[in-house]
């Protein structure tokens, strides 16, 4: 076997690799070439740049207002003059006055708020650009002290552990249950999960919308959770292929982990909700997903109704499905960030796809030859968990 031979079996020979660079490197310099003579300059003129800057944040406490930006926008931006309240104020900002794109800067303005009033906060770029955005109630952002930490521990435990512990204790009943009786209760697992997956998503592509569109977090919604999707569907099939019997406990395993990235994301928006000093709407979400999420229980348990976990067994899952809510409120607390919470919300929406996969795959598997898929038994079911999400949907909707 000659050298070349060898090549074109073990690889690439320098030929090939010429031709698969080659394409890039002419591609590389037209780009250069564009951007040093700039030939649409000829249609703009002397228009001015585009800007935008997005203020993601606020932070009060006892040295005045904080502002975290963003320069979302194809341009540098430049912040020259701070309004608070209709008034010129000083302000300091790091790391440095311009912002380019893409990149982020922290604005800090001495600025003696009053507890409890409104503040509106303008920015104004070197070209006389305006942004603004609103404190609404201006109260002490929390500080990641003992104390908030436990308090936030506490809400997000009672809005994510307690309410699945709650579900998962009618497990015994669903032991009772004949074939019938829990091919209904396999239905309404689904039904639960298709709300809980287009209430994610539409909750993300909301979120999404505010961001700068430079960050794509809308395809995101969808790309991050197909990527969630694929990958918990390949690792059930690995799992699924080492035992021999159908491994229900994964199953069960799938749908707290969907959960879990859902409460996450409940858990978020109850901490942001608090740090933005809306702490009645706090409240209220916190009881509306406690009553919400107690249906979550009996989704973990359906699949493993044939099965006899022991209750260590059920705890984990209990903990596995509602421990998220209580890093969510940490989160959401301390460090918003309106990109990561579509970004997890996203990967949540992918784990529940999956799990409705999985759950129907495991119903119409109880079926005779898929004849009985659409009986009423199923449709009931279907229906009956969706009508169960809308209503207690009703409690934490603004």
């Amino acid at each position: 076997m000659n050298k070349e031979q060898a090549q074109k079996q073990n690889g690439f020979g320098a030929h090939q690799w010429l031709l698969l660079l080659l394409p890039l490197l002419i591609l590389a310099g037209l780009i250069g070439v564009f951007v040093q003579f700039d030939p649409l300059q000829t249609l703009t003129g002397s228009a001015p740049p585009l800007e935008q800057l997005t203020i993601e944040r606020f932070v009060l406490d006892d040295q005045g207002i904080t502002a975290l930006v963003v320069n979302g926008g194809p341009e540098p931006v430049t912040v020259a003059q701070v309004i608070v309240d209709e008034a010129y104020w000083t302000f300091e900002i790091e790391p440095d006055a311009t912002i380019p794109r893409l990149g982020r800067a922290t604005i800090s303005i001495p600025y003696p708020w009053v507890q409890g009033e409104a503040h509106e906060v303008v920015l104004v770029s070197g070209t006389g650009v305006t942004f603004a955005a609103g404190v609404e109630v201006a109260l002490e952002t929390p500080k990641p002290d003992l104390g908030y930490w436990l308090v936030f521990a506490v809400l997000g435990f009672y809005v994510g552990v307690v309410p699945v512990g709650l579900g998962l204790m009618w497990f015994p009943l669903l032991k009772r249950l004949g074939k019938r009786g829990l091919n209904f209760i396999l239905a309404l697992t689904v039904g639960l999960l298709v709300f809980l997956l287009i209430d994610t998503v539409l909750e993300g592509i909301e979120i999404a919308q505010g961001i700068p569109g430079a960050f794509q977090a809308v395809p995101m919604v969808f790309f991050a959770g197909l990527l969630s999707f694929m990958a918990l569907v390949a690792a059930g099939r690995r799992q699924g292929a080492v035992q021999a019997d159908p491994n229900r406990l994964w199953l069960a395993t799938s749908i707290a982990i969907g959960i879990g990235l859902h409460n996450l994301g409940e858990g978020m928006a109850i901490g942001a909700a608090i740090a933005l000093g809306e702490a009645a709407l706090g409240a209220f979400l916190v009881i509306g997903f406690t009553l919400h999420n107690i249906t979550e229980g009996v989704a973990i348990g359906a699949p493993m109704a044939k099965d006899k976990p022991g209750w260590l067994r059920l705890a984990g899952l209990a903990a596995l499905a509602g421990g998220p809510a209580i890093v969510g409120t940490w989160i959401g607390g301390f460090s918003y960030s309106p990109f990561w919470a579509v970004f997890f919300l996203a990967i949540g929406a992918g784990a529940i796809l999956q799990v409705v996969y999985e759950v129907t795959r495991l119903l119409l598997g109880s079926t005779q030859a898929h004849r009985d898929a659409f009986s009423w038994t199923n449709v009931a079911g279907l229906a009956t968990g969706i009508a169960i999400m809308y209503a207690t949907a009703l409690l934490v909707k603004f």
